[in-house]
């Protein structure tokens, strides 16, 4: 008969798994509260897109992506780097962010397949088609996860953007990018997205102190302080047609340098049914740190 050795550390850690699995299997409720247990980084589908993201994202543009230049090429690759090992797979890049030229380097090596980049194409370009093609050979990858017409601000914006949309329609039929949608910044611009047929995923702006957020002002747009209640209205619509929906501006554009205006934001977020993910420009892992926390607290308090 074979002798069989264990460590004490061995036994009590096989005594322990073996004590946990009989208790879950006694309490099948426990096993089901353990598998809907939410954390910042699960992968969550985003509307009807077919397409999964980590909850939390990570921001690549704070103030046009001047915050993240700041810390030079090689410490935002480490600071990407970071951000994934911690689970974060969603990163949200855009033509007119200075980090855009980075984002290649920054994810060199990581599987492509595990990855989530949403991108953003400014302005009418002539041709649109190249434009997104662009995107392809900055990232150097074949698709695009999500694309998003940029930083819309009149109402009707979908008529005068017609032929932008079109050439969204076929780089989808192309496969260069996986779904379209759009970013507002103005509540009659948003409104406008959600009407459209068009839009498959909307990046929002919304926290619950209302700053930086989509007010009825089409002319005088960003820095302002806004009701909320409008903002929600659209996402609670939107819901209802199966939209993928992000929530930005989670820390104010980074103006909550107060601890309880973000642990306030970061709660209203995750409180938000609407809301399948959100994203936030970070500088530090410290920040990352922090934002991961918030949010575990956060959707274990509401589970």
């Amino acid at each position: 008969m074979k002798t069989i050795d264990l460590s004490r550390r061995q036994f009590l850690g096989r005594s322990a798994g073996a004590a946990g699995a009989l208790l879950l299997s006694s309490c099948p409720w426990l096993s089901s509260q353990a598998a809907t247990k939410r954390t910042a980084v699960d992968q969550v589908a985003l509307g009807k897109t077919g397409l999964k993201l980590s909850r939390l994202g990570f921001g690549t543009g704070s103030n046009s992506g001047n915050v993240q230049h700041d810390l030079g090429q090689e410490a935002f690759n480490k600071l990407i780097r970071y951000a994934y090992d911690q689970g974060i797979t969603y990163f949200d890049c855009a033509q007119s962010y200075r980090t855009f030229e980075w984002i290649k380097d920054a994810i060199k090596g990581l599987p492509r397949e595990k990855l989530f980049i949403q991108s953003k194409v400014p302005g009418k370009p002539d041709e649109v088609l190249a434009a997104i093609d662009h995107h392809r050979k900055v990232f150097d990858t074949d698709y695009v996860d999500s694309l998003l017409i940029h930083c819309m601000i009149k109402d009707g914006w979908t008529d005068e953007w017609k032929r932008i949309m079109d050439a969204f329609d076929e780089a989808k039929e192309k496969k260069w990018i996986r779904a379209k949608g759009v970013s507002c910044h103005s509540l009659p611009a948003l409104r406008a997205a959600t009407a459209s047929n068009w839009t498959e995923v909307h990046l929002v702006r919304v926290n619950p102190q209302g700053a930086h957020i989509d007010g009825a002002n089409q002319e005088v747009w960003d820095n302002q302080v806004h009701e909320p209640a409008p903002v929600l209205a659209e996402l609670k619509t939107m819901r209802a047609k199966g939209r993928g929906i992000i929530g930005m501006k989670i820390i104010g554009n980074g103006d909550f340098t107060q601890a309880e205006d973000r642990e306030k934001s970061i709660r209203f977020a995750m409180s938000r049914p609407e809301l399948d993910a959100i994203v936030i420009g970070f500088k530090s892992t410290a920040e990352i740190d922090e934002a991961i926390r918030r949010m575990n607290q956060a959707l274990a308090e509401a589970a």
